[in-house]
This record gives C-alpha cells, structure tokens and sequence, in this order.
C-alpha cells in the first residue's frame, strides 16, 4: 500500500505590512470623507452616517493585529481603499505564479527535492486572479515541471481539499509528488470600505509537497493518516464577484462583489460543524482528541479557533497546542492553516500526531490527520 507523506513546506510572505493603527486610520479618514460627503442625506435620515473603527474593536473581534499586503500605498488611501496591482502584460509572469513559485522552490528545498521530481502542481485558493489559462499551468511552465496541473477552489479550505486530491494522486499511483499551492491575494477582494469587515484579510502564499513514503528520507516530514471533507451549503460567507456581472451592469459595483459575510451566524454555526468534524475523524482513526500533540487550525478569528479547540479537547488550549498567527498574517484564506503548520511543526518528535484543520464558506471544512515520521 502507498502511504503518502508532507515531506516539505513554503511560505512567501509580502513585504509591505499594514498595522491595525495604520489601516484605523485611512478608514476613519474615509468615513469623515463620506459622512461630509453625504451630510444632507445623513440629516433628513436618508442615509445612515459610518462609524469610525478602532484599533481596540479589531483586536478584541478578531485578535489581528497586523497583515502583509501586495500594495500598502493604496489601502491605505482613504480616496481609494484598495490595493494598486497593475495588470501584468500576457508575456509577463502572473502575481499568482510569482507568489507561488517562491513559495514552491522553499517547499522543494525543505525536501531535497526539485522541480524535476514533481509530477503535479494543483494551485488551490479562494480566488484566481483570471479564468485560464489556469494559474496552475503557468506556475507547472515556471517551474518546470513535467506532468500536469489544475486549478480548485473551495474558498478558505481549498488547501486542505488539495491536499486530499494529492493524497488521491499518490495514493492511486497517477503521480509521486504533487505541489499544493495557495496563492492568496485576499486584498484584492476585501471591502476597506465595511467597518465590519476592513481588516479581516492579508496576502501570502503556501505550497506543500506530498510525495510517496517510499521516496523521502527515514523520518523525514509527516505522514498522512486520513483526511476528511465535509462541505454545507450556506450564504453567510459569499462573494458574487464572476464573468456574468458584465452581463447585468445594474450590479457592478455593489458591495456583495467583494467578500461579505454575517459573522455572528457563521461563528455559531461552523465553531460546532468544525469541532464535530474532527471528533468524527479522530474516531474513525481510532484516535482520541487526547492524542492530539498540536492542532494547525484555520487562521480566521481568535475566538472561533479558540471555541473549536475548546470543542475538540474538552478545555481550553494554549497557544503550543493550538499556535496562532494571524496576529501577525490576519486571515489568508486557504493559505492560513499551512501557515500556521509551515511555522509551528519543526518542534514535533517522531510520533506525534496533529491535525491541519480550515473551514470557510461554502460552508467547506477540511481536515487532515498527520504524524510525525
């Protein structure tokens, strides 16, 4: 039986940062904008004034205290409120595949592998920065790589649904190693314009090789024990942004193009759905939560990671057990999970079993039981 194994991972993490003080900042200075802008609307009770932010609000809702971005300069211009990412020429490397390529070579050179070893690329992530040709492709041709590739998305989960069609692909002998990649430019879909939701999101990209047992080092990397997918349909998480908008010019422009989400609904109802995922997992593995070492779980809100882990163990986790970073990263989408894995597995001993876990809209859940070799 092929057993498949992570035997590397990478991070590309953007220079620019923005700070929770600087992005309070430019958004306070656009609602002062909007508010004198809209004063007459805003008196005759037409229209309701914005409310400032704070940095305070948005570390207590969601523990974020920073973010890497592609472009810093224009977030944080209260006349524009999104980032500057010019259109790259058709001849010219894609931000994706650039993203993605630097995050790869880190994940092959963890391994002591290279491209030549590879046999698929799977760019896994909430949004594609184009239809096609796939972003996958160009990042296979960048690296060269000779076998094939393909795109998926399962928004904030789409990395761990790659991982298990990797798995798949070495598992069933079409491929010996696959590269999941997470390119994730999740600023170029957020509204700096919502209170609500300005600071939700960062940019950076992961990649993780899995490859066959039989071709890694005695004991290097993870081995996969199981993986399990659990989607739900729901519209508490969305974001209609799509080919057809061209095709009703009334809607372009409204706000439900970029991501919108009821938070207070998706905290109580994915919190308990991702803690019974994994409960369901463990026991089918015939483990117990207690054999838990670390839990990698997705990097969106302090508080649901913290509920869920709760959920999970039965008691409260500390950060070693449950390690944090999107104080640091914010929320990155699918890439969130890896993160935290890429950054916090190098301390396990051989034995040690942790779980990846990321849920996002959809509602989508992904979890992946791994042991360290």
């Amino acid at each position: 039986m092929i057993k498949a194994v992570i035997s590397g991972t990478g991070l590309y993490t953007p220079p620019a940062t923005i700070d929770n003080d600087e992005l309070v900042e430019a958004f306070n200075a656009f609602v002062e904008i909007h508010n004198g802008q809209h004063a007459d609307e805003i008196a005759r009770g037409d229209m309701e004034a914005l409310q400032p932010s704070s940095s305070s609000f948005i570390e207590k809702a969601s523990g974020i205290k920073r973010r890497h971005v592609i472009d810093k300069s224009g977030i944080l211009d209260p006349e524009r409120m999104a980032p500057h990412i010019p259109e790259r020429g058709n001849d010219e490397p894609s931000v994706q595949c650039d993203m993605a390529v630097a995050a790869c070579k880190e994940a092959l050179a963890q391994a002591g592998k290279t491209a030549a070893d590879v046999d698929a690329v799977i760019v896994a992530c909430s949004n594609m920065q184009r239809p096609y040709p796939a972003i996958s492709v160009e990042v296979q041709d960048a690296l060269g790589v000779d076998g094939f590739a393909y795109d998926m998305n399962v928004a904030c989960s789409s990395a761990t649904f790659g991982l298990q069609a990797a798995v798949n692909s070495v598992e069933n002998g079409s491929a010996r190693s696959v590269l999941v990649v997470s390119p994730e430019i999740c600023s170029g879909h957020l509204n700096f314009r919502d209170r609500d939701s300005h600071f939700i999101f960062g940019d950076a990209c992961t990649a993780i090789l899995v490859e066959r047992e039989e071709d890694t080092a005695s004991g290097q990397g993870f081995e996969i024990l199981g993986t399990s997918l659990k989607t739900k349909f729901s519209n508490n998480i969305r974001n209609n942004f799509g080919f057809l908008n061209r095709g009703d010019e009334a809607g372009i422009g409204k706000p439900d193009k970029l991501f919108v989400q009821q938070g207070r609904k998706v905290f109580k109802e994915v919190s308990p759905l991702v803690a019974e995922t994994i409960l369901n997992q463990l026991k089918g593995l015939s483990l117990a939560a207690d054999d838990l070492r670390r839990m990698w779980l997705h990097q969106a809100n302090l508080n649901m990671n913290q509920l869920i882990a709760r959920k999970v163990l039965g008691r409260d986790a500390d950060t070693d057990e449950a390690p944090v970073i999107l104080d640091e990263y914010a929320n990155t989408s699918s890439a969130g999970s890896i993160i935290a894995f890429h950054k916090h597995k190098d301390d396990l001993k051989s034995g040690d079993l942790g779980v990846i876990c990321s849920f996002g809209a959809g509602y989508s859940i992904g979890s992946v039981v791994v042991r360290r070799r």
